[in-house]
């Protein structure tokens, strides 16, 4: 699982509109010269951190935020934020074909399977990360935006710095297992929050239970969506040296929560204590 409703707009997206909870780097040609001297070596193992913020970012909750962790599939947060740039600039739309390289065809599950030397629309790229954190289409596209994912990390790195994420580094694009690609839970919540409040247009794509490509049918990796009332978003991630990770967000008559968990023990788990989180907002307990 390195793993999510639509409506159309003038930038090519999905509907407008979704409120943002609070929150071009350079390219670089090598990975090395954005490496961030400050930034974690290493993180804890399925380490545990929590952080809850309401609407206006407002720190409600929190356990462990700053504390290293590895970000596995939230990764393509980042990833989907610099395509949305891409697509931003004219580089590309959401009709472009993109090229699937032989590398990116041959990245481990989770992944839609589009076969080697065949192009994918960047729409359906956009909804296999969201929905489903496809990792052959996280480096078909970083492939397509910076010409290799070496470069693309390097770039996710800087917009990272600018964004004030300053105790995360990243060396792909999907959130595969490395040791050197690591975050905290208080840098997600930057990302997710930028994210919802530069792109939204696009934020409905994170609430989709499920998409079709190629007659195949992709059920969303966040199981919250239609099970806990008001979670429109965001996305998970899970490696085994990461555990189960989740940003979600939620709004319940005008009130806006984000809830961040990293490291969780089992999907399960994770998914009640995101559960539990939300409604303990909401309950006025948090």
């Amino acid at each position: 699982m390195a793993g999510a409703s639509a409506a159309g707009t003038a930038a090519g997206g999905p509907g407008a509109g979704a409120p943002a909870l609070a929150a071009a780097a350079q390219p670089a040609a090598a990975l090395p010269s954005l490496t961030v001297s400050y930034a974690p070596a290493a993180a804890e193992q399925r380490g545990k951190s929590v952080l809850v913020l309401d609407g206006s970012g407002r720190e409600i909750d929190s356990f462990n935020a700053d504390a290293p962790r590895y970000p596995a599939s939230l990764t393509k947060m980042m990833t989907l934020y610099l395509l949305f740039e891409a697509i931003e600039r004219g580089e590309l739309s959401l009709a472009s074909e993109i090229p699937v390289s032989a590398r990116a065809a041959s990245r481990p599950p989770a992944r839609i399977g589009v076969p080697a030397g065949t192009t994918v629309r960047v729409e359906d790229a956009v909804q296999a990360l969201a929905v489903r954190s496809a990792n052959d289409m996280a480096v078909a596209v970083a492939e397509a935006v910076a010409g290799s994912e070496d470069a693309f990390a390097a770039r996710m790195t800087a917009k990272a710095q600018a964004l004030g994420m300053s105790r995360t580094r990243f060396v792909n694009a999907s959130g595969l297992s490395d040791t050197r690609q690591v975050t905290t839970a208080r840098d997600i919540a930057r990302l997710a929050g930028a994210l919802r409040s530069r792109f939204p247009q696009y934020l409905p794509y994170f609430g989709r239970t499920s998409f079709s490509f190629q007659g195949r049918v992709f059920e969303a990796t966040n199981k919250l969506l239609g099970r806990v009332e008001g979670v429109d978003g965001l996305k998970t991630g899970y490696l085994s040296m990461s555990g189960y990770n989740l940003v979600a967000t939620a709004s319940r008559g005008g009130r806006q929560v984000m809830v961040v968990v990293l490291g969780g023990t089992t999907e399960a788990a994770r998914d009640r204590e995101v559960t539990e989180l939300i409604e303990r907002y909401y309950a006025g307990g948090v």
